[in-house]
């Protein structure tokens, strides 16, 4: 088995989902008493945070390259930051680093593609809907992001951060995503990106006007086919 490294503790709480997505997947695919093998360096998000707030996004990439080379020293095959925004620095991580990075924004464009969606709604940070890193990824895939209005951006951003991230979970909130998700399939959006790996312990398929696609699910997913060298990493 291929070892995973997970550059992980932004924030914690989303992390233990992938701990827990990735063990059930090696589980469910080998049976037994099968888990993972798997190395996570879990930052302090609070010093994350500091770093995107003040925009200091290089010093933000020396951060997370570090782990990742740490992590490859320990061992790890592969790589994957366990978050959406901070694969803004993601090339950073790359060189810092020589071997796979499994990419989140890639991942999900083709489970996209896959399932015919062109036009879907990105709920994510503030930082990954507005900044243009995302976006244009997804572009080079063929797929054309569309966010919310100034006003729900920032609902669906607050929300992360003060709720979400710190393990809080609101009937309120839930019924803002709602309809911010009714308001763009009304605008023609096609589908839903759960952009934000926090984003899936409030809202799911079942609470959703379109079709939901969780990046947290979509990553793990990738790295268990990668750990059971079922397929290559696509940024390799």
């Amino acid at each position: 088995m291929n070892t995973i490294g997970l550059i992980g503790g932004m924030s914690w709480e989303s992390t233990a989902t992938y701990y827990r997505m990735i063990n059930e997947g090696i589980r469910d695919a080998s049976g037994g008493l099968s888990s993972a093998d798997l190395l996570l360096h879990s930052l302090d998000f609070s010093r994350v945070v500091a770093l995107q707030q003040a925009g200091q996004w290089d010093a933000a990439g020396q951060m997370l390259g570090r782990a990742g080379a740490g992590l490859q020293a320990a061992g790890a095959d592969c790589l994957l930051i366990c978050t959406n925004t901070m694969h803004l620095v993601a090339d950073d991580v790359r060189r810092m680093t020589n071997v796979p990075l499994i990419d989140i924004i890639d991942e999900t464009a083709s489970a996209l593609k896959a399932a015919g969606k062109r036009r879907p709604l990105l709920l994510a940070t503030r930082y990954t809907m507005e900044h243009g890193f995302y976006a244009d990824q997804m572009g080079r895939h063929g797929i054309d992001v569309t966010v919310p209005g100034a006003s729900d951006r920032g609902i669906v951003h607050d929300v992360i951060f003060d709720e979400l991230c710190q393990g809080q979970l609101q009937d309120r909130s839930r019924q803002n995503y709602a309809r911010i998700v009714e308001d763009a399939r009304a605008d023609g959006a096609d589908a839903v990106i759960l952009g934000c790996t926090e984003i899936s312990l409030l809202v799911g398929p079942s609470d959703l006007a379109l079709p939901c696609f969780d990046s947290t699910e979509i990553h793990a997913r990738a790295a268990i086919r990668f750990a059971l060298g079922q397929a290559k990493a696509r940024a390799a």
